[in-house]
């Protein structure tokens, strides 16, 4: 099975390989960090030019999900532009992507701290949102239960960089969706203050791979 299932506070939730969950009981997809138009925010402001092709290809990605899954609400948990410009620069065929993929089904953004602003799409635009005992926000709190959140962009060194998704019994965070992305490693000391010594890092790929997260510590936080 390629694709890893677990409980937060109750609830059913399936961490897939492309990175986004999967709320089967909800009918939820949430996907984090899409940082879409990113190549052009990095030649606006640095004057750098990278192929203009990620925002297509994330696009491409999350609409594949999207149809094995048929979910009736999409959760996108902050950061899904990679400036608060970055939307205005979309190109008509990308444009045109996000809104078939918004069709048809309820659609949250919620902010994230690089696109604060509400977006020119339609959907609900909130700070977070809360479903039962889940509460959807881009960045963790440290005295949250049953918290998804995304922001850090969590990865370990296994056959290259391998984003992941952190979870534990209080709370997952997910890794970026987005394909042109940075990460955290999984043994940075930030996740110290969230997560518990029970935490697994559910590494993407083909499939997901479950793992502690305490393997990947050592004393010079390396990994």
């Amino acid at each position: 099975m390629s694709s890893y299932q677990f409980f937060l506070s109750g609830e059913r939730l399936i961490a897939l390989p492309s990175g986004a969950l999967w709320l089967p009981d909800i009918g939820a997809v949430v996907a984090s960090d899409l940082h879409l138009g990113k190549a052009n925010r990095i030649a606006r402001r640095e004057g750098r030019l990278t192929p203009p092709y990620e925002t297509m290809e994330t696009l491409t990605r999350l609409s594949d999900v999207l149809a094995e899954y048929r979910p009736k609400t999409v959760i996108c948990l902050g950061d899904s532009f990679d400036d608060g410009y970055a939307e205005s620069q979309l190109t008509y065929d990308e444009r045109a992507a996000i809104s078939a993929l918004m069709a048809g089904r309820r659609w949250i953004w919620i902010a994230g701290n690089h696109d604060p602003a509400p977006t020119e799409f339609g959907g609900a635009h909130l700070g977070e949102h809360k479903i039962g005992p889940l509460i959807f926000r881009h960045i963790a709190e440290t005295d949250a239960v049953g918290e998804v959140s995304g922001h850090y962009h969590p990865k370990v060194r296994m056959r290259g960089r391998r984003p992941c998704f952190l979870a534990d019994s209080r709370r997952v965070i997910m890794p970026a969706f987005g394909v042109y992305t940075g990460g955290l490693k999984v043994s940075d000391p930030v996740f110290d203050d969230l997560l518990g010594s029970d935490a697994l890092a559910l590494m993407t790929g083909r499939s997901v791979m479950p793992a502690p997260r305490k393997a990947f510590l050592d004393a010079n936080r390396t990994v």
